[in-house]
């Protein structure tokens, strides 16, 4: 079975965790520190703030903001559910703006006609690797003075004209074992405000600056030098893991692209897509459905994922909240998508595994 997603784990990061854990510091120390300044110094922020998930760096990102009751979040509905929920956290709340169906990213121009006078803030996502449209997303920012929250949690090293992801507003990363680098468990928040950047670290840590004075609500959310030393290794690959990602996701749409019915990934010319999902979408064209398609391929010793199935303000737990409304594109790209595997793992062997499953199903 190829899988979905494997981590890719050398030598050098069991050495890492191994010298972590004769220095006996296993908590948050000086490698997590280390690891906050080289991941600040790749995106290109002055500060960046590592906490124990990409969940926690989204809830603490708003949280210094300053989000909370009665506030307004706009955000995509076509996400994992952790974008949706951090808003809530804070107690404000999660406003959807459906996606351009191209790229699966929030569209850009339907955000100001969902901007009222509680919106404090904007929320992108650059789903499975594909940056948003950030000039236009920080013009209309600019204009209603709000705050811009990268969820780049997918997006480790991707660009748009030029510039990395995280670098625009304030960066939010996952190191979850799926994602283009990893740490076990963990999260960053970038930003370019030493404010913000103070705020976060209190936020982590009990709401201290300095131990046993807390001045703020805060939480333990804190990452272990133990994750760290493995992140600070992970770094180091990103480049080269990112480039087997764009490499694979090129070899698979060659092979794919000409096949009736199966839309491979669109790319926006002014972006680096660092493919942290390589999604193609089913369309009834194809002869079968997204779902009878993903149950011959694993059939075939080929994994696959939907992400997403259903869409945040379609989830169980939203209806119960009062969201009705209705977001044609996301809920389509919902019964379309699948994704295949393209992580740094994946051979050519591999590739041409998957294609011939392809060609199997067709001809059957």
């Amino acid at each position: 079975m190829i899988p979905i997603a494997k981590p890719v784990l050398g030598n050098e990061e069991i050495e890492a965790v191994v010298e972590v854990l004769h220095s006996g510091r296993l908590a948050q120390g000086r490698k997590v520190e280390e690891f906050e300044e080289a991941f600040a110094s790749y995106i290109g922020t002055r500060y960046a703030v590592a906490v124990n998930s990409g969940t926690a760096a989204l809830h603490l990102a708003l949280l210094a903001h300053g989000i909370g009751e009665g506030d307004e979040v706009i955000t995509t509905p076509f996400s994992f559910i952790a974008t949706g929920n951090a808003i809530l956290f804070t107690g404000a709340k999660p406003v959807f703006v459906d996606i351009d169906e191209k790229t699966f990213n929030l569209d850009p121009d339907r955000l100001e006609e969902k901007i009222t006078p509680r919106t404090k803030a904007i929320l992108p996502v650059h789903l499975y690797g594909q940056p948003c449209v950030m000039d236009k997303i920080m013009d209309i920012a600019a204009k209603h003075n709000l705050a811009v929250i990268e969820d780049a949690c997918q997006a480790h090293g991707a660009k748009y004209k030029g510039q990395k992801v995280g670098s625009f507003g304030t960066g939010c990363f996952s190191f979850y074992p799926t994602k283009n680098m990893i740490t076990g468990e963990g999260g960053m928040v970038t930003t370019n405000n030493k404010e913000i950047a103070e705020k976060l670290k209190m936020l982590r840590n009990h709401g201290q600056k300095v131990r046993y004075f807390h001045e703020m609500l805060g939480y333990n959310l804190r990452m272990t030098d133990l994750a760290a030393a493995i992140g600070l290794c992970q770094l180091k690959k990103l480049e080269d893991f990112n480039a087997k990602r764009r490499s694979n996701a090129q070899d698979l749409t060659e092979g794919l692209q000409d096949l009736k019915g199966i839309i491979t990934p669109y790319i926006l010319s002014e972006v680096k897509h660092v493919f942290h999902q390589y999604t193609i979408r089913v369309s009834e064209k194809f002869g079968i459905s997204r779902d009878t398609l993903r149950e011959e391929l694993i059939r075939l010793g080929i994994n696959t994922e939907i992400y997403y199935p259903l869409p945040i303000h379609c989830q169980p737990f939203y209806r119960q909240l009062g969201y009705k409304e209705h977001l044609p594109r996301a809920e389509k790209a919902s019964r379309e998508v699948l994704s295949l595997p393209v992580h740094p793992a994946v051979s050519g062997t591999d590739i041409q595994d998957i294609l011939d499953a392809f060609g199997k199903i067709i001809s059957k």
